[in-house]
């Protein structure tokens, strides 16, 4: 089983993100859990109609606590000016297709993630072999078959940069999805990461349940390349963050997050990977993201 690699408590960026609220890690930058994944709302509070990006869309059931989440920040029938996302997983895309159509928006994501976006792909089996947990025993029965935004789907630009979000950049981290990005902003060393690392067990329900700050790897029941995983964390920690928001558990801060995130990068295949599992050895997708069969 991997090892763990803890965080203090008071490592946390502002709230614990089981205490219901949108919680702010920067004047523009705050998230909410919602049941098991957090979701991003970029922008200045009272930004209004248009002025503020959404970073991936939550699970199935949460839309209306994501509208209602944004208008409690940005104001009345607030919509954003786009919705980025980090990769195409069921627990981020859930309310994508009605959000997308109910604000009139464009969807951002990598070339290599739209073949999950646009209807033309399922994601590979789960690996409920991974590391075990009761998420792991179940994740052959979480949906992978593909979204569909249809003419909405957009890339990102070639250049790095994200669309409305001036000063960020997106990073490409493989690893989790063949298309999945990290975002990065310099002025405050600021990452929003996704998947690619995590600040809880995901494989574990307790741990999901109780929120103890913890550093890891991307979830293993998902992750379909563990050597590009690897090169992603590393990239990611060689950045230094001073602040990082991810997908799951709290966000952190400070040279404790770093000092993990390190750890994390140069001790990955003892902590994060893995002893056994379908994808350990042979990973799971081809480059273009659309060539993977069911066995």
């Amino acid at each position: 089983m991997a090892s763990q690699i803890p965080l203090a408590p008071d490592a946390s960026a502002q709230h614990s993100a089981d205490d219901g609220r949108t919680n702010e890690v920067a004047r523009d930058v705050a998230y909410r859990r919602l049941v098991l994944v957090n979701v991003i709302f970029c922008g200045l509070p009272d930004a209004g109609d248009r002025g503020w990006v959404l970073i991936d869309a939550g699970v199935i059931g949460t839309t209306s606590m994501i509208v209602d989440a944004a208008e409690e920040r940005f104001g009345k029938d607030a919509r954003p000016a786009a919705i980025v996302m980090t990769h195409g997983h069921f627990d981020h895309v859930g309310g994508l297709e009605h959000l997308a159509e109910r604000w009139d928006v464009p969807v951002y994501a990598h070339d290599l993630e739209h073949p999950y976006l646009n209807g033309n792909a399922s994601y590979p089996p789960a690996d409920p072999t991974a590391d075990g947990g009761l998420m792991s025993f179940l994740s052959p029965l979480y949906p992978r078959k593909p979204v569909n935004v249809g003419a909405r789907l957009c890339p990102l630009p070639p250049d790095g940069s994200v669309p409305f979000l001036p000063g960020w950049k997106w990073i490409h981290t493989p690893g989790h999805t063949p298309g999945h990005v990290s975002f990065w902003r310099q002025q405050d060393r600021m990452v929003i990461a996704g998947d690619a690392f995590i600040m809880t067990k995901q494989e574990s329900a307790y741990a999901v349940a109780l929120q103890s700050p913890e550093m890891r790897g991307p979830p293993m029941y998902f992750t379909q390349n563990w050597e590009q995983a690897k090169i992603s964390v590393e990239k990611l920690a060689a950045l230094d963050p001073e602040i990082a928001v991810t997908g799951h558990g709290q966000a952190m801060r400070g040279q404790e997050m770093r000092e993990a995130l390190h750890r994390l990068a140069q001790e990955f295949d003892q902590v994060a990977v893995p002893k056994r599992g379908r994808y350990v050895r042979h990973p799971a997708w081809a480059e273009d993201g659309s060539a993977y069969r069911d066995p």
